[in-house]
């Protein structure tokens, strides 16, 4: 009797202490890493050591847009890097083909060394300099009553591709991707001109479904020509607009490689960035005294499309056929690398 007495009494304590002690960890502090998006998912409390390379065991060290530095698990880090680069509303093999290299690109960035704009951090926050970042508070005022259905999809994403990643010669690779192609995709050398061999030009399928897949920009022809020689001044920008632009060499997918201008040959990506094009497969034209880009696409053009992977998962696709399209010669298993 006395011990089924002393037994009611443990599990009593435990039934008051037990929520108490529940509650006292439900509030990171300052250097503990941020909430879990997936937290709103069932949750398997079978307590077992996660496998070598898996998420889970992997700490991310990322600088934040303030400067703060937070320490987050593959996983955690991976949902906000998928719910920022991609449209949650996406195919679910496109979301595994983004989680798988986005988990790619991190370990790639780990791999090659300390970045001198973050030594104390493995990745940032920074779109220019790493991978886009959106936290779940944000990501779920964005997609409103949507907010838990993009939730769990974007977490079975990351779940689904556990671990996996990329690999060229048994390594990483640097996984680039961008939005949308002009029918194919571009070649490492004709945008950097570096040639890297899983980095070639392949087909890719979108097309007019990709909102403002061709967009217009007008330039007035003075302004073109000050900004233009303040690039180059030694080109002749001299007359009628329409005699500036001579010859052109088109990339792979149609762009514009090279094009000579007041008789200057200028990469079309570096026009891209003088003009704030959306891509550098473009054409120009001179009407009245208005200098006209037509663009198609958006991004760099390099690795893999997001909306070229979304139309090949609508067309039955996997998100290994996706990636293997995109990444010449590439194989994606895990990898317990360091």
């Amino acid at each position: 009797m006395r011990s089924v007495v002393a037994t009611a009494l443990v599990l009593l304590l435990a039934l008051f202490i037990g929520p108490i002690l529940f509650l006292r960890g439900e509030a990171p502090g300052p250097e503990e890493p941020l909430p879990s998006p997936t937290a709103t998912l069932p949750i398997d409390r079978t307590v077992t050591s996660p496998d070598p390379g898996s998420d889970a065991s992997t700490t991310i060290k990322v600088k934040l847009s303030d400067g703060a530095v937070v320490s987050l698990s593959m996983a955690d880090y991976l949902w906000r890097v998928v719910a920022a680069e991609m449209p949650a509303s996406f195919e679910s093999e496109a979301l595994k083909a983004q989680a798988v290299t986005a988990r790619t690109y991190t370990l790639y960035k780990r791999s090659i060394g300390v970045n001198s704009n973050h030594p104390d951090a493995d990745v940032c926050a920074d779109i220019n300099c790493c991978q886009a970042y959106l936290d779940p508070d944000k990501a779920a005022a964005n997609w409103g009553d949507s907010a838990q259905t993009y939730t769990e999809k974007i977490a079975q994403a990351v779940s689904s591709t556990d671990g996996q990643a990329i690999l060229y010669d048994g390594a990483p690779i640097d996984a680039v991707f961008f939005s949308s192609a002009a029918g194919r995709t571009l070649s490492s050398v004709e945008v950097w001109g570096g040639s890297v061999p899983y980095l070639e030009s392949v087909e890719s399928p979108e097309g007019e479904e990709v909102p403002n897949y061709r967009t217009t920009v007008e330039v007035p022809a003075e302004e073109f020509r000050t900004t233009f020689l303040a690039q180059y001044p030694q080109a002749d920008l001299s007359g009628e607009a329409s005699e500036w632009f001579g010859e052109t060499v088109p990339t792979s997918s149609g762009g514009v490689e090279t094009m000579s201008v007041g008789g200057v040959t200028v990469k079309g990506t570096a026009l891209r960035t003088l003009f704030g094009l959306r891509s550098a497969s473009f054409t120009v034209e001179a009407e009245g005294d208005q200098v006209v880009f037509s663009v198609t696409g958006y991004g760099h053009g390099v690795g893999m499309s997001q909306y070229g992977a979304n139309a090949l998962a609508k067309e039955g696709k996997s998100y290994l056929d996706i990636l293997t399209h995109y990444y010449t010669g590439v194989t994606v298993a895990p990898w317990s690398g360091s």
